[in-house]
């Protein structure tokens, strides 16, 4: 069972940058700890900010240090990141095109037992509206290094979203298919790539070509549309529907925006179902760009799964994604009910 949470791997990958890298610069406001950036600040102190508990200066701070040539990675818990500098995400990073990767930390309901002053359930559609501003949501933790790695080799704002707790690997070192803003595609068998027809070498090594091909020669029952935490309840889901010969195939969204639309229109169109997951309110997210896409290009149900339009339960992460369907076994019987 994995203990690496995804914040972890951001701190590894930025330390092993800045050894080379002295133009890149981490922020947090009070967070270090909680984000897992402590290691950083230790062993790169001229690198590091410690701005307080102060988000929107972070942010504009952040800005300021990326107009100056730095690459600025600003974490904060993604609560009062997306709410508190909301305008500062809008001007000083997005509408300057600042070199700003701003990090949602414990997104979601990773607070759950704090309820929902500190969940972060509208952040996608918060983020997601700003022009100009990228919105990632990495599954797990070999997926968070490659995405970190290749946020470092551009000068675009974006806003990752990471959970607070270690989730299961869905892919491995050696093993990682990945081409930036593509998603990926997940099969109950064990077989992915990159839901494509433009195949990164990288994916190529990895034998995957074929696989990725696969939904376009085949008719799947159902496509599940997920991001983030979510992309490993989605596979175990349909894993238990291959057991029952239902065919359900997973779009490994981590780029909600820019949305892969061509994933998107190549699924739908070989499945006779999209179902979406997320771990967040039901307006505005993933599955309300899936949907745009679906009914525009290739008309077919869409059932979107996400929290409610509420505040929800306080409990664990786990005990949250249980209560309302957002587990393995929620999704197989959404999947069922659709079909």
């Amino acid at each position: 069972m994995n203990k690496i949470p995804n914040r972890q791997a951001i701190c590894e990958v930025l330390m092993e940058a800045a050894k080379e890298d002295k133009d890149i610069v981490v922020l947090c406001s009070d967070s270090r700890g909680s984000a897992s950036l402590a290691p950083f600040a230790q062993a790169f102190p001229e690198q590091f900010v410690e701005v307080g508990i102060a988000e929107q200066d972070l942010v504009s701070i952040s800005a300021g240090l990326a107009k100056c040539g730095k690459k600025s990675f600003a974490a904060s818990p993604a609560c009062f990141l997306s709410t508190r500098s909301y305008e500062q995400a809008k001007v000083d990073c997005a509408y300057s095109n600042t070199n700003v990767t701003l990090i949602g930390i414990s997104g979601g309901v990773s607070y759950g037992a704090l309820g929902m002053s500190h969940h972060s359930a509208q952040d996608i559609a918060a983020m997601a509206a700003i022009p100009n501003m990228r919105v990632y949501l990495p599954s797990d933790r070999f997926q968070t290094a490659k995405l970190i790695r290749a946020l470092l080799l551009d000068q675009k704002p974006a806003y990752v979203r990471v959970g607070r707790n270690p989730v299961e690997d869905i892919y491995t070192e050696e093993c990682c298919p990945f081409e930036m803003d593509r998603a990926t595609i997940l099969y109950g068998d064990g077989s992915m790539g990159v839901y494509a027809d433009r195949h990164s070498e990288e994916t190529e090594k990895a034998g995957e070509s074929e696989n990725a091909e696969r939904a376009g020669r085949e008719k799947l029952d159902a496509v599940v549309v997920a991001c983030g935490e979510m992309v490993r309840p989605a596979l175990e889901a349909a894993e238990l529907l291959a057991a029952e010969g239902i065919l359900a195939a997973v779009l490994d969204m981590y780029c909600v925006k820019p949305l892969d639309r061509e994933a998107v229109i190549q699924a739908a169109k070989a499945a006779k179902l999209v179902v979406t997951v997320e771990e967040h309110a039901p307006f505005g997210g993933l599955g309300s760009m899936v949907s745009q896409v679906v009914a525009t290009e290739c008309p077919k149900k869409v059932i979107n799964l996400a929290l409610p339009d509420a505040p929800v339960i306080t409990g664990t992460s786990q005990e949250v994604f249980d209560y309302y369907g957002l587990n393995a076994e929620g999704i197989a019987e959404t999947v069922r009910r659709g079909l």
